[in-house]
């Protein structure tokens, strides 16, 4: 009976059918390789635990997405239209809008396309963080501004190695060690960049502890490590819920294309200090945060595809990535060491690598090295100044990229790209 079902054409067709659409048929080398990175990605969010919050979902996305034969199910099937060049032929459109049949993949990437998972993060963040460190300090605010640095010499090298305008703009974000704002300007300057520029920059951030006590050390004498700190002084409620309003109104008139980061943040940190809404704080902080970071992982990481993620264009993004955070960590420090001799060793500059955005892990990375030396020395809340100021100021400096060069995307802009590059060399 069962040779007869084999022998008939229907039956042997059906499993021909199969056969044909079963993954290892239409894998390639760059899909295992992905594949294999995913794993790695993996280990390191669940046993290392890097940064485990974000990076788990973005390696699974990528997990996902480099399963052969998977993207047509989870992402969609794109149209068949003509060639351009040759009407007689035909070509696949691969445009984000183009696709038919969409799967769920591209929904949730619908968020990072249109720009909406980094600010309801920074949401968030807003209404986690206390701001109260910044505005019983307002000069760590310098510490903070000195800390993107690293953001404007990453892309002065990224232009000279040959990057678009956009492109270096977009690699050079990471020097603020903050994945959202990443996100946000990749995504409307070279979005095709986003899944390597995410991955680097939430690596680094997971890396801060590697990263940054080594420049700690040697950017600080033993002397300057052990400077305590006088306690600060207590900040009153309408201080604070008057500083995200007039932060907001300030920089959104001088600088609009930072509002939709600096605005939702300012909005959480509202929500926070108010102490009027419980409720939407909680759920902002909490079940939209959740909510949020899972799609925004597994987008991101959908984007890995193997044929565009292993280039040698990765290798450069990857390593400016890290230059650019390791100039921004050392801004930072060179501020606050600046900012000690000015005020004859009243303020400790380990607290200037606090200056990146990523909290509150660099302001704990402070306090740690900083009782290494003297287990008495409290660094911490005085490091959550320049740590928020760093987030401010990544949310800043993204408005300005974006005011500068939201014009030259794609790769256009090739005039621009000459000229800074003439003026660099």
């Amino acid at each position: 009976m069962l040779n007869s079902l084999l022998a008939s054409n229907g039956m042997g067709q059906i499993f021909v059918n199969l056969f044909k659409d079963m993954g290892f048929m239409n894998g390639s080398w760059q899909n295992y390789v992905m594949l294999l990175i995913s794993f790695i990605l993996m280990y390191l969010a669940i046993v290392k635990k890097f940064e485990p919050m974000l990076l788990l979902p973005i390696a699974f996305g990528m997990f996902l997405i480099n399963i052969p034969g998977g993207e047509p199910v989870l992402w969609g099937t794109h149209p068949v239209v003509p060639d351009p060049a040759d009407p007689t032929k035909n070509i696949v459109n691969t445009a984000y809008d183009a696709v038919q049949d969409r799967g769920l993949l591209w929904y949730l990437y619908f968020g990072v396309d249109k720009v909406i998972y980094p600010p309801l993060i920074f949401l968030g963040i807003g209404c986690m963080t206390d701001f109260g460190p910044l505005i019983a300090n307002p000069k760590s605010m310098l510490i903070g501004a000195g800390a993107q640095l690293g953001i404007f010499i990453a892309f002065m090298l990224a232009v000279f190695l040959g990057f678009s305008v956009a492109e270096a703009a977009s690699i050079a974000i990471i020097g603020g060690a903050d994945g959202p704002t990443a996100i946000m300007v990749t995504s409307k300057l070279s979005s095709e960049l986003i899944p390597m520029i995410a991955i680097a920059a939430y690596s680094y951030m997971a890396l801060i502890p590697i990263i940054q006590k080594p420049i700690m050390r040697l950017l600080t004498t033993k002397k300057e490590r052990t400077i305590k700190m006088k306690q600060l002084r207590q900040v009153s409620k309408i201080e604070k819920v008057l500083f995200p309003i007039i932060v907001t109104l300030v920089v959104g008139l001088i600088l609009p294309s930072s509002v939709p980061l600096l605005g939702m943040l300012m909005l959480g940190n509202l929500f926070r200090e108010s102490g009027v809404v419980e409720r939407l704080s909680s759920q902002a902080q909490n079940g939209l945060m959740n909510t949020i970071t899972i799609f925004l992982g597994v987008a991101v990481g959908c984007k890995a595809k193997g044929e565009l993620f292993l280039q040698v264009q990765t290798l450069y993004i990857i390593m400016l990535g890290l230059f650019a955070f390791i100039c921004g960590t050392i801004g930072g420090l060179l501020v606050a060491k600046i900012m000690c001799k000015v005020t004859k060793g009243k303020i400790n500059p380990l607290i200037g690598s606090a200056g990146v955005s990523a909290v509150p892990m660099a302001a704990r990375i402070s306090e740690d090295v900083g009782r290494e030396y003297d287990p008495q020395n409290h660094l911490l809340m005085h490091a959550m100044g320049p740590n928020v100021a760093g987030v401010i100021g990544s949310a800043i400096a993204a408005g300005v990229l974006l005011a500068c060069f939201g014009g030259y995307v794609n790769g256009t802009g090739s005039a621009v790209t000459a000229a800074i590059q003439s003026v660099i060399v």
